[in-house]
């Protein structure tokens, strides 16, 4: 029998991303991903809840989905139906929640469902990296509008609307990071707000709302969900407990109409999301969700500001930022010569990684030289050393920043 290995390269049909590398592990001093902190997961309420639910109704694992259907896990919706209405201002009922092996699977269920090749969507100019790829490879057109600190600028996206409209060309929907924008942190006022909605409503085009960074603002306050404010219907929300608990529990939800959502159930082929994670989140989040969401907030304020410390002592005024409402991360502007694609070669090599801001950008020219740091999961000393180490790199690449233009400048408040 002959030794040669197979080659499937000859059977593998055309459009697949590109192949995988092999996991080599975290970078010593890592910037990327939406990964938390490691202190802020509640471990012994959660190992409490897995104990406490498993001897109770641990037998209907023998089940698919728990036999509470294809939606979810009852008690997990009805937990999200009270918390929606509390933070976001949304009136559901549990028939219109989808649970889903996080937002990525969201993402593809709503474009699943809505897109074909050759269509055109409007995204945030800046946006989630996850959300651009997928675009890209269901060969979707994206038209992206700028931001400023209030979030996507309506009166770009009011011209881009009226400009789409006279080609013929209806969006299939408009993709909107309202609440801690991803990566900007920014947050859409109230007032902005209803503007889009009034422009979704006049040119036919729904609202696709990613609100997987909501809860974890500094103080707590957030505006009311688009879902919330639409008197038509016509926004699809999404969200996730990656951020409030842990990202490796992989539990996300949609809210939608059921008009909408008995089009995605079909699509949803995996026979249901892990059980065993909905079972536990809801144990655990019905009684605790309140005071943990806080506590872990004072956790990531705290390691935001020595990230912002950091910078202030390695990069001086060479790193601009503005400080975020919440979220996980820091959205940075370095000098023009300095090509963020570049810099995340050089520091991979040196043990940092950072996302470079051409990944998360529709505008590869504008975004060119900012990068994007998470500085939930690094330890205070990672953050420090990190930071340090990042800029050693960027100043024998680039010569930014200069050591004798090194100064420190106050950290933000």
């Amino acid at each position: 029998m002959t030794t040669t290995p197979f080659d499937f390269t000859p059977l593998l049909p055309p459009g697949l991303p590109p192949a995988a590398a092999p996991w080599t592990g975290l970078a010593a001093y890592s910037f990327v991903g939406g990964n938390n902190d490691p202190d802020g997961v509640p471990l012994d309420g959660l190992i409490e809840a897995m104990n406490t639910v498993l001897r109770r109704e641990g037998r209907a694992l023998a089940t698919y989905n728990l036999a509470h259907g294809p939606l979810g896990y009852r008690p997990l919706r009805d937990f999200l139906v009270s918390k929606l209405k509390r933070d976001a201002g949304i009136t559901c009922n549990a028939d219109e929640i989808l649970l889903v092996s996080g937002s990525l699977q969201a993402l593809d269920l709503v474009n699943h469902t809505l897109l074909a090749r050759g269509d055109t969507v409007i995204v945030e100019q800046e946006t989630y990296q996850g959300s651009l790829t997928r675009l890209a490879r269901l060969g979707v057109h994206a038209v992206g509008i700028p931001l400023d600190e209030g979030g996507m600028r309506m009166d770009v996206l009011a011209a881009a609307l009226a400009e789409l409209k006279a080609r013929n060309i209806r969006p299939k929907y408009i993709y909107t990071i309202p609440t801690v924008q991803n990566p900007t942190a920014t947050i859409m006022s109230e007032q902005r707000r209803i503007e889009l909605l009034k422009l979704s409503q006049d040119y036919g085009v729904p609202i696709f709302e990613d609100d997987c960074y909501a809860d974890l603002t500094w103080d707590g306050k957030r505006p009311p969900a688009l879902y919330a404010m639409s008197g038509s219907g016509g926004v699809i929300h999404i969200g996730s407990f990656s951020k409030s608990i842990a990202p490796a529990l992989r539990v996300g939800f949609i809210v939608a109409p059921w008009e909408l959502m008995s089009r995605m159930l079909p699509l949803k082929t995996d026979a249901g999301s892990g059980s065993l994670e909905q079972m536990v989140l809801a144990e655990y989040c019905a009684p605790h969700f309140t005071t943990h969401v806080p506590e872990l907030t004072r956790g990531l304020r705290a390691k935001l500001d020595t990230l912002i410390e950091a910078l202030n002592e390695q990069f001086g005024t060479t790193a601009e930022f503005e400080d975020p409402k919440g979220g996980i991360f820091l959205w940075i502007k370095l000098p023009d010569n300095v090509d963020t694609m570049k810099l995340y070669q050089a520091a991979l090599a040196a043990g940092v990684s950072i996302n470079p801001g051409p990944e998360w950008s529709t505008d590869k020219a504008y975004s060119g030289s900012r990068l994007r740091l998470c500085f939930a999961s690094p330890s205070h000393d990672q953050i420090r050393e990190g930071v340090a180490k990042l800029a050693e790199v960027c100043r024998d690449q680039f010569g930014v920043p200069e050591r004798s233009a090194n100064v420190t400048r106050p950290a933000a408040p």
